[in-house]
Order: structure tokens, then C-alpha cells, then sequence
């Protein structure tokens, strides 16, 4: 297997970068890759950063393929946004370690897999860099789109743009099998009703509590019967995304803290204790905010899964009072689906996948969640 076996469904994607990869005179020295989420951005980038460091261009077996794929390699840095943005201060740090001579490959590759986190502060600074490239660095960003919303213009404007699409299901199944080792019916449902997110196909595939909280979302729309409901599972929502959180961060969260203490000297003693107790706390204070704004980010990734759920069950059930003859979000739940479509008038059926929508941008805008899932869950009442 090469690295290239790595980006699910992205023929064309791949071979123009491949052909850059063997091609130095195809290269530039900034990549922007976009997608919708789960198209894979962030591997293809990756994938790509082991070509060229690749002195096969892509092996898969080489010290350089294995490095830069584990996230190891020296000469390539990853910047994977923990918070809700990339602060100025990590931007600047990491294009400075970037506009380095290589140690080992034959580029410094800086990687940033969501582009559009980065403040105005973060994006000034990363420009500078780009206006003026240092040679033998490259840089390869990722992000939803190139709308200015998501990429600054003057950044995407000298980025040479690599357009990545939804993988088909099958493509997803296979590699659910070949590289996961899932069951082959099992991929075949999970790719079905992952929306050609390979990351959710993979989890709902091999994690029985995702699929049973898919389950308990897509069963939300036919159980809402009045407004005490309508409160209830919205508390139940945003309950069961701190929660997720919360059991996500507890043992990343000590470990974190378990070497900061060991770094920062705890339990020493002699010259200088003092003054490393007073570094110690303001690190503490640090890592506390950056732990805090992870926290908040998990939680809201898991709401927003669930909202993306329940956007689709809504379109399914659009689609199919229309008649249209097209493949369902969620086939697995065509009955409901139905039921709604006979229950509820195209118009209704609008109007709650509006609410849904306009529920994740209210999140987007820092909206307090259990405020504006109990407005969206009103609105899926009332209709």
C-alpha cells in the first residue's frame, strides 16, 4: 500500500498530487485543500506531505512515509486546532520552527487542517510567511471551502487549490474492510448513513454507543409531542454531549497535567524552587484554558453530529413527499421518514429543517447550547 491508498475516493485529487510530488516543476510552495467534512482534507494533506518527503514519492514503506503518516517526522508539523481557533502566538511559533533549513527530508511542510479557526491576528502572520515563502518550505492548509468566511482571500489567492468531494459509500465500505478489518456488512450500513464521512462511518462501524445514540437522535422527530418533550430531550442532548466530553477529557486532561508538574520541576528541591512554583502556576493557568476551550469544542462537535443527523432525517423526509428518486441521508430509517413526510406538510417539514440549520449557526456564534437547542426543539414541536 502506498500513502496514496490512505485518501478514500479522490482519483483526480490524488493524481494531480501525485504528479506534483514526482514533478518538481509542479509544485508550489501553498496548497489549500477543501472539502466537506469527512472528505478527508487533513489525509490527503498528509498524504501528500509524505510524498514529498518521499524519496519514492509515496511509498508507504520508506522511514519518511511512516514519520510524516504517524505525525513524527521532523520536517513536518501539524497544527490541529484543540480550542475554537488558532491563536496568533502558535502561528507565529510554528512558522518560525517552518521557514527552517529540513534536518532530514527535502522540505519543511507545515500542515494546518482548519484553516478557517485561525483568528485575524493568526492569518496576518501566516500570510506574511506565504507572501514571502522561505525556500524549501511548503505549506498545505485545510478548510470547509474557499469562501472568504473560511480562507482570507490573500491567503487563498496564493494557495493553488485542491477540490476534494463526498467519497461514495462504496469507496468508504472498502476501506472499512481492508484497512479496519470491519465486517463487510457492517462497513456497507456504516458507510450507507455516514453522509461519505469517513471518520463517522468508521466510529458508527466499531463503537456500539455511537450507534446507539445515532439511534436515540433519528428517533427524537416522532417523539416530540408537546413542549414538555420538546425540553426534556433538548436537556438530554446537550447533557449527553458533556458528558461525552467530560469522558473524553477526564484521562487526556491528568495526563497533561501529571507532566507539566514533572516538567515544571514538582517536588524539587533547593535554589530556584521558588521561582519554578511561580512558573509552574501561571503554566497550570495556561494548560487549564487551553483543557477548558478543548472541552468546549468536543462538546459542541458532538452536538453538532447530532444536529447533522437530524438535518438529514428532515431532508429524507423532504425528498421523499416530493417524490424524488434520490438516495436517502438515512436509509435504515425509511420508515419514519415516511411517517413524516405523511404527517407533516412539505411546508412544516421546511420550516424544522430550518430550525436545525439555524440551531448549528447559532452554535457557530456562541450561543449558549442549552439555549438554543430548546429553541430548536420548540420549533420541531410547534413546526
Amino acid at each position: 500500500m502506498t500513502v496514496w491508498d490512505e485518501v478514500v475516493g479522490q482519483p483526480s485529487a490524488v493524481a494531480e498530487l501525485r504528479a506534483a510530488a514526482e514533478n518538481p516543476t509542479a509544485m508550489t510552495h501553498a496548497w489549500l485543500f477543501t472539502g466537506p467534512p469527512g472528505s478527508g482534507r487533513s489525509v490527503a494533506a498528509r498524504a501528500f506531505a509524505a510524498a514529498l518527503q518521499c524519496p519514492e514519492h509515496g511509498c508507504g514503506k520508506c522511514t519518511s512515509c511512516h514519520t510524516v503518516m504517524a505525525g513524527t517526522h521532523s520536517d513536518v508539523r501539524e497544527i490541529v486546532p484543540e480550542g475554537l481557533s488558532i491563536s496568533v502566538k502558535s502561528m507565529r511559533t510554528l512558522v518560525q520552527q517552518a521557514a527552517r533549513k529540513p534536518a532530514m527530508g527535502r522540505y519543511q511542510i507545515l500542515v494546518i487542517t482548519d484553516a478557517d479557526r485561525l483568528t485575524e491576528n493568526a492569518a496576518n502572520a501566516l500570510l506574511k510567511f506565504v507572501e514571502e515563502p522561505p525556500e524549501q518550505t511548503i505549506f498545505l492548509l485545510c478548510a470547509p471551502s474557499d469562501h472568504p468566511e473560511d480562507v482570507r482571500i490573500t491567503i487563498r489567492s496564493r494557495c493553488r487549490p485542491i477540490a476534494l468531494r463526498i467519497p461514495a459509500p462504496d469507496a468508504i465500505a472498502d476501506v472499512l474492510v481492508r484497512r479496519d478489518g470491519v465486517d463487510p456488512e457492517q462497513a456497507r450500513w456504516a458507510a450507507s448513513v455516514a453522509g461519505g464521512h469517513v471518520g463517522r462511518a468508521r466510529r458508527l462501524a466499531r463503537d456500539a454507543e455511537a450507534r446507539a445514540h445515532r439511534d436515540t437522535v433519528l428517533g427524537l422527530p416522532m417523539r416530540i409531542r408537546g413542549l414538555g418533550d420538546a425540553f426534556a430531550f433538548a436537556g438530554d442532548l446537550v447533557r449527553g454531549a458533556k458528558a461525552e466530553a467530560t469522558e473524553l477529557a477526564e484521562t487526556r486532561d491528568l495526563a497533561e497535567r501529571e507532566e507539566l508538574a514533572i516538567a515544571m520541576g514538582a517536588g524539587g528541591t533547593g535554589k530556584g524552587v521558588a521561582s519554578a512554583a511561580r512558573g509552574a502556576k501561571a503554566a497550570e493557568k495556561e494548560l487549564e484554558r487551553q483543557q477548558k476551550s478543548r472541552q468546549t469544542r468536543t462538546q459542541r462537535d458532538a452536538i453538532d453530529r447530532a444536529l447533522t443527523d437530524l438535518a438529514g432525517f428532515y431532508r429524507d423526509a423532504l425528498v421523499t413527499s416530493a417524490g424524488a428518486a434520490v438516495p436517502l441521508t438515512h436509509p435504515d430509517r425509511e420508515s419514519d421518514v415516511r411517517a413524516a413526510a405523511t404527517q407533516w406538510s412539505p411546508e412544516s417539514l421546511l420550516r424544522r429543517l430550518d430550525a436545525v440549520l439555524a440551531c448549528r449557526a447559532a452554535l457557530d456564534v456562541n450561543v449558549k447550547p442549552e439555549i438554543a437547542v430548546e429553541a430548536m426543539m420548540t420549533a420541531l414541536h410547534s413546526g
